[in-house]
This record gives C-alpha cells, sequence and structure tokens, in this order.
C-alpha cells in the first residue's frame, strides 16, 4: 500500500510498511522466519532478499514504518539500541575523531563511546546540551564530528534545543545525532528540526510492551544511510523476524499510548511536586522546569519519564523498593509502570564520572494504569518513609 495519500502520523502508525499478503489478502502481513531465500537463477532475486542477515520482508517492513514516523529517507533495525549506535558511530567516525556529548545520558551510550570505542581512537568531551551557550563555547573551543544530544534526557529530563544546537553544529561541520527515545516521533521529530541522524531504543515506547528489544537509526543523508547499512549487514545485529513484528504491533498504537502516558505523568508529576517529601520533581510539563518552554515549541506533548529526588539516598532506595504498582525494573516505555534506581540500576556504569546520577534521584516510568492507583501507590510509598 502506497502512504502518499497519508498524512496524519496516526494513519502513518498503523498502515506505513503494512502492505496485506498478496498471496492470501491477510491484513496483517506475515511474519517471515525464512533464513534463506529461492533464487531464480543465480543472482535472481525475488524482491532482493537472498539472506536472512542481508535482508527480511518483516524488518523492511518495520523499517518502512520507522522512516514514515521520523519523516526521514532511511531507517534500519538492529538487535538493541546500543547495536544501532555502534553502527551509526562507526560508520560516522574514524580513530582519532570527538563526540561531544551531553552530561545526562543514558549510562550505556558513554560506556560504549568511552570504553568500547575510546580504545580504536574516538575522543569524547562532556558537556550541558540544556545550556545553549555551553553547547556554543564547546564547538567554538574545538569542533568535533559528532554532537550527541538527548533530548529529554535520561533520568533528569534535561530539554536541549534540538534546532539551536543542529544549525550551531552545522556551522562547524559536525553532524547531529538525537536519541528520540524518550520522546518517541509521537512526540518530537528532530529530522524536522535539523537533525541528521535520529536513533532510538526500540525496546522503549516504540515496541511499548516490554517484549522486545530492539533499536533504529532514521538517517536522510543518503551516503551515510549506505554506510550504516553496511555496517548492519557486515557485524551482523540485525533485528528477527519476530521481534520486527513485535515492534511493529507496537507501533500501530504509540500515538494512543503516548497521549495516556503523557497524561498519566502529568497527573503524577504535579502530584508529587506538591507532597512535602519529595525534595525535587523533574519533569518538564512542570513550568518551572528550565527547559518547559524550549520541550513545549519542539515536542506536541510531555512524555511518560517522571524523576524525583528524595531527601537521600537511604529515602530513595526505599522510596523504590517500596511501590506496588509501579514495578522495580530497569527498562521503560511499556503500558506499566516501572520504578528504576538510576545510580545502581541503568547508570551504575557512569559512578564517579562528570555524567554520575545523584543518589537521591528515582526514575519513574509512569504507565497507562488508572492515575488513580498509580498516585495512590506512590502515596502509599512516600509514607513509609
Amino acid at each position: 500500500m502506497t502512504t502518499d495519500h497519508l498524512h496524519g502520523f496516526d494513519s502513518l502508525a498503523v498502515h506505513a510498511g503494512q502492505d496485506a499478503d498478496p498471496t492470501t489478502g491477510a491484513v496483517i502481513p506475515p511474519v517471515h522466519f525464512s533464513s534463506t531465500y529461492a533464487q531464480d537463477g543465480i543472482g535472481g532475486l525475488r524482491g532482493g532478499y537472498e539472506y536472512g542477515r542481508s535482508g527480511n520482508p518483516t524488518r523492511t517492513a518495520l523499517e518502512t514504518q520507522l522512516a514514515a514516523l521520523e519523516g526521514g529517507r532511511h531507517a534500519l533495525s538492529f538487535a538493541s539500541g546500543l547495536a544501532a549506535q555502534d553502527a551509526l558511530l562507526r560508520a560516522a567516525l574514524k580513530p582519532g575523531d570527538e563526540v561531544l556529548i551531553g552530561d545526562d545520558v543514558y549510562g550505556g551510550t558513554y560506556r560504549l563511546l568511552t570504553r568500547v570505542l575510546g580504545p580504536w581512537g574516538i575522543g569524547v568531551r562532556v558537556v550541558d546540551t540544556s545550556d545553549a551557550d555551553a553547547v556554543r563555547a564547546a564547538l567554538a573551543e574545538r569542533a568535533p564530528q559528532l554532537v550527541w544530544v538527548e533530548t529529554p534526557s535520561n533520568p533528569l529530563l534535561r530539554i536541549a534545543d534540538i534546532a539551536g544546537i543542529a544549525a550551531a553544529a552545522h556551522e562547524v561541520g559536525a553532524l547531529v545525532v538525537v536519541d528520540n527515545t524518550f520522546a518517541s516521533p509521537a512526540l518530537q521529530q528532530p529530522l524536522s528540526l535539523g537533525a541528521d541522524v535520529v536513533v532510538h531504543s526500540t525496546t522503549k515506547y516504540l515496541g511499548g510492551h516490554s517484549d522486545v528489544v530492539g533499536g533504529a537509526l532514521v538517517i536522510d543523508d543518503d551516503e551515510l544511510a549506505e554506510q550504516a547499512k553496511f555496517l548492519q549487514f557486515a557485524a551482523g545485529a540485525v533485528s528477527g523476524p519476530l521481534d520486527a513484528w513485535l515492534t511493529t504491533r507496537g507501533i500501530k498504537t504509540l500515538p494512543l499510548r503516548m497521549r495516556r502516558h503523557s497524561e498519566n505523568a502529568r497527573a503524577v508529576a504535579g502530584h508529587l511536586n506538591a507532597h512535602g517529601r519529595v525534595a525535587r520533581v523533574y519533569y518538564p510539563g512542570l513550568a518551572e522546569h528550565a527547559g518547559h518552554d524550549v520541550a513545549a515549541r519542539q515536542m506536541s506533548d510531555f512524555g511518560g519519564i517522571v524523576s524525583v529526588a528524595l531527601a537521600d539516598a537511604a529515602a530513595a532506595r526505599r522510596f523504590a523498593e517500596s511501590t506496588r504498582v509501579f514495578t522495580l525494573a530497569e527498562s521503560l516505555g511499556g503500558v506499566e509502570s516501572l520504578v528504576n534506581y538510576p545510580d545502581a540500576m541503568t547508570h551504575a556504569s557512569v559512578r564517579g564520572t562528570a555524567l554520575a546520577v545523584p543518589e537521591e534521584v528515582v526514575r519513574l516510568s509512569v504507565g497507562i494504569e488508572s492515575a488513580e492507583d498509580l498516585l495512590q501507590d506512590l502515596d502509599d510509598a512516600l509514607a513509609g518513609l
């Protein structure tokens, strides 16, 4: 099905890449589990498919869907978000190059850059990407080859001005990559704001049901996309057909889920912001948040992640271990609510670095349950502090 006549995001989420099966007419395209494909003579490929690592129709359908949602020319699906990041960084950089990265990003990203790609010769500089002056000063001091932006950031929900950073970075010849995992394309589309590449952990909101691990790149530049696609094939960290199909199925309800996630997160943030046992709430939907105005300009809503600071590390740990509706677990973006203690869980790898998360901070991934149940659960946990 061509989607040229479809302009609404909700329609694209349902229909992009989702042609009915030509043999049976099945409305839902089948999952293609085959590892290899019959050829009509040597080199006579049907639809371009020869081997599962180089291509799979189910993966192609997902990649078509992802490109449509982010408004990009090319999308590539990987076995994990970090696999996608690794392929991009090796496609875009060479030994001796440097990455300018935010001081509040996913710990795995920093670990990949410093402990895996660092020995290969990639340098890393850290800056507060929510501070436009600091970013411009860092770019003026020394031009990096790539600027890595995560907005909203993980876990302190800092907001970076994508358009402003892209303009400044392009002036010095730097590539701009935006990790759009927290917002998802339902709330924010970085390519339209000037970014060169969008990265996703599709494990999170795109899959949406905590049942699949995956990653993706969306790229407009043909040459860079071809280089990343070569690494996808040559290094082999591709998404399997069932993972691709589960992600596609999740994406079809992405707009609806993101509206409910955002609605519930607003209720949680407002409630906790007025609670006497909460020292601070990090949520860009709050008017007093430092990045509120920028977030309101570049996002259609503020997302489903709320972080809070308690009195101290002990209180944060007790709180994280006391909820009943919020499940103590890593990851985020599923329909169920999760609570995470970043210092000892998702961000343990950045302890002692410029990216270390304050020990009193707890991150909440607000699900789609009844808001009343979520607020009561949080109140009960706070009452025990």
